[in-house]
């Protein structure tokens, strides 16, 4: 038996899964989210902690601890927990979606440059990225920088609680923006722009690698055996693309959580010289190319409690019924990521009219989703990043209206596995592999990921959002001249 836990933005999932794939028990605990200003996010890493040992506990519930072999994770990206001397957490997380760090992303791109970036680390920055949130600490709270012993991110410090030993991945620490994902490394220039030193961050492994076992502090209270093998795990999407089997060049996988992402498992760095997309190492000792919008899933449910819709199946049905119409809306309810990166960005809806009822505006908002997936994917095809296929996953993934509307908008078929919880279930993946289950990433996936269902674009409806798509791009560049204003 093997645990896999998903590190989330709103709860901590675990599944206990078989050798076979077959989850056997799994749970969820939620934290809270903190907002102490506009812009701001952050939770308290003891919130992590508390929600991972009270969902191990629910796990040996129902299942038998002492058999578990090994234990992996899928976590939230870019977050910052710094330690101090004792180990001690020094202040709350700033988490992947936190805005604040806009002035020090502009001196990173402007000021550093994005040449000199994109050469040190592959990518451009970001407010979302781990770089910009260690210079506004050491710019807005010098007392606390000066504290730092350790700096970690999220599902790091759930891995170093259960085996006391300091460790990341390869997927996760690429978006730091302090890393030379070429060179699978940290980035010693960056380390210097930053003012820290190598001995405060985690030794790098690979995400299948195994960091240590369970503590025995840990396994006295938890009833996991000390011989239970801590694997380190991954990022959230290069695990859930992991989970979806997305290992392959050629593959896709489309997330729809509570951020939405398409994610090209690549066999080889590609050197895309403005930074437009995030060029990360993947979880399988490869590559993979990502794009991200900030407010996917997100979206979905702001218009339903807006809107006070609380039957998504009642309303997909009535979206079901509708055609494609001139109602656009842009999905940056959180300013925006790739591949525009424009913080500042608001969120739209264009083309309402008296006879717009919520199913239009539920419609409107999916495709307004996928289309800001088309406009990473588009990067990723001018690179030429080959596509044949996508899976996907996230709570999006269930609804076989918003499956369609991709397929439709992507060109691209889209499929849906035998398990939506792809975080988990490629965390587990990865503890099969750290464990010796099975040879590779690729072998594990092959015997356990499978396509359930399969939705084909619709030549019509493909020339109809060819279309829309590119009123679309018109509504994002009045949005990014506004923003400017």
């Amino acid at each position: 038996m093997f645990i896999g836990i998903d590190l989330g933005t709103s709860s901590l999932k675990a599944s206990a899964v078989l050798q076979n794939g077959e989850i056997v028990a799994a749970c969820s605990e939620s934290y809270e989210l903190l907002t102490p200003q506009e812009g701001w996010c952050e939770q308290n890493p003891a919130d992590w902690a508390s929600a991972m040992f009270l969902s191990i506990k629910k796990l040996g519930e129902k299942v038998d601890l002492s058999k578990v072999q090994g234990i992996s994770f899928s976590g939230q990206m870019h977050g910052l927990v710094c330690l101090d001397e004792n180990n001690k957490v020094i202040r709350p997380a700033i988490l992947w979606n936190d805005q604040r760090t806009a002035l020090e992303t502009d001196y990173l791109n402007e000021s550093v440059g994005l040449t000199k970036l994109v050469q040190w680390t592959g990518n451009r920055a970001v407010t979302g990225f781990t770089a910009p949130k260690v210079l506004w600490m050491k710019n807005n709270e010098p007392e606390n920088f000066a504290k730092i012993r350790k700096i970690m991110l999220p599902k790091d410090y759930l891995a170093f609680l259960l085996s006391g030993v300091f460790a990341t991945d390869v997927s996760d620490a690429s978006g730091t923006l302090f890393f030379d994902v070429k060179n699978r490394c940290w980035s010693k220039p960056m380390l210097e722009l930053l003012s820290i030193q190598e001995s405060m961050l985690p030794t790098v492994y690979e995400s299948s690698q195994a960091i240590g076992s369970v503590a025995l502090e840990v396994a006295q209270t938890t009833g996991l055996s000390i011989t239970a093998k801590v694997v380190i795990g991954g990022g959230d999407q290069a695990v859930g693309a992991i989970g979806t089997g997305t290992v392959a060049e050629g593959n896709i996988s489309v997330s729809l959580g509570t951020s939405g992402v398409v994610f090209a498992a690549c066999d080889s760095f590609y050197n895309e010289e403005q930074g437009l997309l995030h060029n990360f190492c993947h979880a399988n000792n490869k590559y993979h190319y990502m794009g991200v919008t900030l407010a996917a899933g997100a979206s979905r449910s702001w218009i339903a409690e807006t809107l006070s819709i609380d039957d998504f199946g009642a309303i997909d049905e009535k979206v079901k019924e509708l055609g494609i119409d001139s109602l656009i809306y842009t999905p940056y309810l959180t300013g925006e990521r790739s591949p525009i990166f424009a913080p500042q960005i608001k969120g739209g809806l264009f083309g309402l009219t008296l006879q717009t009822t919520p199913a239009h505006i539920m419609k409107a908002v999916m495709e307004g989703v996928a289309f800001s997936l088309r406009d990473c994917l588009q990067v990723m095809r001018d690179v030429g990043v080959k596509i044949d296929k996508a899976r996907c996953i996230g709570g999006g993934s269930k609804s076989d209206v918003w499956m369609q509307i991709l397929a439709d908008v992507l060109q691209v078929p889209i499929c849906r596995i035998n398990t939506a919880d792809g975080g988990a279930l490629g965390a587990a993946i990865l503890a099969m592999v750290g464990t010796g289950l099975y040879v590779s990433v690729e072998d594990a996936c092959s015997k356990l990921i499978k396509d359930e269902k399969t939705f084909y674009p619709n030549a019509d409806n493909v020339k109809r959002y060819n279309e829309k798509f590119a009123q679309y791009k018109d509504f994002q560049q009045y949005s990014l001249r506004s923003a400017s204003v």
